[in-house]
């Protein structure tokens, strides 16, 4: 069947939607909006290029909704705590467009597809991130502050994001031009940074195409002041110059000069976030790693429920009977720091394992790493994910949602035809 110019465009809206539901402004201030554009958009991919559906893979994403549904469902029944349904109703949401996308590209699409359309998407999301950091010191005087009850930023056009927080660390100057940290589409740097850092990979080790993107991507990390995407960045320079570089000699020069905007980043954000202005910072990131952990331990079959007020209303008065934790408590100021978990947990596994307990959690896991949208590297590709989600709350959102799920429906196709036959 050919791949017509209105379905190359469709899945090229739908892998940008799929990525703007998880961080992107868009969503941050029309959620509601916004996903019913992407249902719809949806409907008109499966109306405008429905094959003859896979009965085996009809049958595994039934039971991959249905086996979810029956989880979040044990969940909701066993929280500690009365829950929202509007926040169920949320996950059922995230469930539905992550799997629909990834029926549509498995039963529609030739098998690399979804990585082809996401390579081009994320070139656009560079580009305008490269633009974002670049042209305030030109739309600065013109910027105007927008918010809602969970958000507030300051845009151009609405098209161009900046941070209204933390501006000190946040704005550099440079020769007389003014350099902000850059989020591009995205409510926050740290969420930018993944998306550019798995462009990065996939510039490196699958598509190999340019040596001017991978510079255009590791130019826009590097303008993001991420420490965990500066990181995740230097892992993926080693592992290529180890595993995919010839001749390492030519090297050299890149290094050098990439070295100093890395050690100049890295030395002030460093030392600013562990005893500096932004101490809150470390040990927020502390804090969301170590007492979600002794939450699930308490609670540990299924968790205490993934409302997220609720989740936030008891880890502001929980305190578990532990030397342990009383130990933990002390070195971290627990207490002088408890306003800064009234954004929930930054920490996106420790997040599940508190709110779905251990069984879950595991089951979880192990579908993320039983996907198959990526073959190619995908332990780095794993690393680059775990490593991010570690201090963003992302996986319970649709582009990363999408992996879990592409673990179920393989595990249930398994099932259904009757062989091993991989997706």
């Amino acid at each position: 069947m050919k791949y017509t110019l209105l379905q190359k465009f469709l899945d090229n809206i739908i892998v940008f939607l799929l990525i703007m539901s998880s961080g992107g402004m868009l969503f941050v201030f029309n959620r509601n909006v916004m996903y019913f554009v992407f249902l719809f958009c949806l409907f008109l991919v499966f109306l405008t290029s429905i094959n003859k559906i896979k009965s085996s893979l009809m049958s595994a994403t039934v039971l991959a909704f249905f086996g979810l549904i029956f989880l979040f469902s044990i969940n909701y029944a066993s929280a500690i705590a009365e829950q929202s349904l509007n926040k169920y109703g949320y996950y059922l949401m995230v469930m539905t467009v992550s799997l629909l996308t990834t029926f549509h590209f498995r039963n529609n699409r030739q098998e690399d597809l979804f990585i082809k359309r996401l390579y081009f998407v994320l070139k656009v999301i560079v580009i305008h991130a490269c633009i974002n950091v670049l042209i305030y010191g030109i739309v600065k005087d013109s910027v105007v502050t927008i918010s809602n009850l969970f958000h507030e930023c300051q845009t151009f056009a609405n098209v161009f994001f900046y941070s209204t927080l933390q501006k000190k660390f946040t704005l550099m100057s440079f020769v007389g031009f003014d350099f902000y940290r850059n989020q591009g589409l995205f409510w926050e740097a740290g969420v930018l940074q993944v998306f550019l850092n798995i462009f990065l990979y996939l510039e490196l080790f699958i598509f190999k195409k340019s040596k001017f993107w991978v510079l255009l991507a590791i130019f826009s990390i590097l303008t993001t002041y991420s420490t965990t995407g500066i990181s995740i960045l230097l892992i993926q320079i080693v592992y290529y110059i180890k595993y995919e570089m010839k001749n390492r000699k030519v090297l050299i020069p890149f290094v050098l000069v990439l070295s100093f905007p890395v050690y100049l980043i890295f030395s002030v954000n460093v030392e600013e976030k562990i005893v500096g202005d932004q101490e809150a910072s470390f040990q927020k990131r502390y804090f969301d790693l170590v007492q979600p952990l002794f939450i699930a331990l308490q609670n540990p079959l299924t968790g205490i429920g993934l409302d997220l007020d609720k989740f936030q209303e008891y880890r502001s008065s929980f305190y578990f009977e532990s030397s342990l934790f009383n130990s933990v408590q002390d070195k971290v100021g627990l207490e002088l720091k408890m306003d800064i978990t009234d954004q929930g947990s930054s920490n996106s596994f420790m997040f599940l394992l508190s709110t779905m307990g251990f069984p879950t959690f595991i089951l979880f896991i192990y579908m993320f790493f039983n996907q198959r949208i990526f073959n190619q590297r995908k332990y780095l590709l794993f690393s680059i994910i775990i490593l991010s989600l570690m201090t963003s709350p992302l996986l319970l959102r649709p582009f990363f949602f999408l992996f879990i799920m592409s673990g179920f429906m393989h595990t249930f196709y398994k099932i259904t035809s009757h062989n091993k036959k991989l997706l």
